[in-house]
């Protein structure tokens, strides 16, 4: 609980029925303490804050003294301590409100007047009624303000009040703890908007059936089971880097920060943090095939004659795919050098088997021909590696053998997978 939590705790729990609302609200050096405390805490401007407390004070107001109608504002004075209502009035004339007779019956009025199914075309053009308790008429409104416009609000002074009800603070603490969550639930949204598509490190929070929940500082995000590397397990306290798969509108049940793994995009953006290479864009990482927790093929290329886009990415005695590797676990990484010529691409996203030749066939298909020692490793286990080479180049793969060329191999073709094979 932060300091005004407890205030307001003490206030509807511990106090009794008619509360001294000033006693507690209107202590001015602890109010600036609570306003700061959650300032920092939350990361949302003190000025919000404020406008939370007033807000609820109010409420709270309304909720002892007002009427159902009415619009109410409370300033505080930080300075002097003082507290002022007031009613807000919104200037209208008969074209912007519908003026009715006063009838006895009014609530049952404006029950009926609401429809049971949806509004017609006509029916939302209708014009709001007039209400004497939010409205004002602007030849009134002329006599309070000559140059008084349409739509225009006007503040209309309350009588002060000294105590609260148990339900009007309740009301109040209501307003301030869920106009906090609100504005911590923007906050949070505005500073993570642009990290859509990067990578965040967080420390694992809790695992509830198979959902990770990560701890991000400021904010909890989640990692869905099937967006967790397959085998990998994950340690209370563990600090882990994610990649940022989506922002939603946060809900009482679900974090608003959706996280990632699996994701392809994962393995780029690690590559990206750890070749100076790519960052500067003399290299680029042309497209990128995984299968997580067991193989990821990338593809890169060199924007500058006399870089090597592969040997950048691997780096001196391997510390850079290292540092990847180390981050993915178990996870192989294949790094080859893409090319414009589908024959030699899709040799080279054969690795680690020697292919002897390229056959272009009709359709964006194709037929790699291997020696027979390099016909399982060319395939793959459960045709892996030839399903991850057709996922990088875009084109269907058929492994076949250099002495029996006629002879298909169970798992030896691949079909295309599009949608997974670049990361632009």
């Amino acid at each position: 609980m932060t300091f005004l939590e407890v205030k307001l705790y003490n206030l509807t729990i511990e106090s009794p029925p008619k509360a001294d609302f000033y006693k507690i609200m209107m202590d001015l050096k602890n109010l600036n303490r609570a306003v700061e405390q959650i300032a920092d805490e939350k990361g949302i401007e003190p000025k919000q804050i404020m406008n939370v407390i007033e807000e609820s004070i109010a409420a709270a107001y309304k909720k002892e003294y007002g009427k159902k109608g009415e619009i109410i504002r409370a300033k505080l004075d930080l300075k002097t301590g003082d507290l002022e209502f007031k009613k807000i009035k919104t200037v209208v004339d008969e074209n912007t409100v519908e003026i009715a007779e006063a009838r006895e019956d009014d609530e049952k009025y404006e029950k009926e007047k609401k429809p049971i199914f949806a509004k017609s075309a006509e029916d939302e053009e209708k014009l709001p009624r007039y209400n004497p308790d939010r409205h004002i008429l602007i030849k009134e409104a002329k006599q309070i303000k000559k140059d008084v416009e349409l739509g225009e609000e006007l503040e209309f002074p309350l009588e002060e009040h000294d105590e609260f009800g148990r339900i009007a603070a309740q009301a109040a603490k209501q307003v301030i703890l869920q106009k906090i969550r609100e504005a911590e639930r923007a906050s949070i949204q505005k500073e993570y908007i642009n990290k859509e598509g990067e990578i965040i490190s967080g420390v694992v929070q809790r695992v509830e059936r198979g959902n990770v929940y990560i701890d991000l500082g400021r904010a909890v995000g989640m990692m869905f089971y099937n967006e967790a590397i397959p085998g990998e397990h994950y340690r209370i306290g563990e600090r882990l880097r994610f990649y940022v798969l989506a922002l939603q509108e946060e809900t009482s049940r679900l974090p608003g920060i959706i996280l990632s793994r699996s994701h392809p995009k994962f393995v780029s953006k690690l590559f990206e943090m750890e070749v100076p290479e790519i960052q500067d864009g003399s290299v680029e990482i042309k497209s990128i095939a995984r299968e997580a927790g067991s193989r990821t093929k990338i593809a890169v290329t060199s924007k500058i004659e006399g870089v090597d886009p592969v040997g950048s990415c691997v780096g001196q005695r391997g510390t850079r795919v290292m540092s990847v590797t180390n981050e993915l676990g178990v996870e192989k990484i294949d790094i080859i050098e893409w090319s414009e010529d589908p024959g030699k691409f899709i040799a080279a996203a054969l690795s680690p088997s020697k292919v002897k030749d390229v056959e272009i066939m009709p359709r964006r298909g194709a037929k790699a021909f291997v020696p027979e020692d390099q016909l399982s490793l060319a395939i793959g286990k459960g045709g892996q590696n030839v399903r991850l080479a057709a996922k990088l180049t875009g084109w269907k793969i058929d492994v076949r053998s250099q002495s029996r060329p006629e002879e298909t191999h169970e798992g030896g073709t691949a079909e295309v997978e599009v949608e997974k094979t670049n990361t632009e």
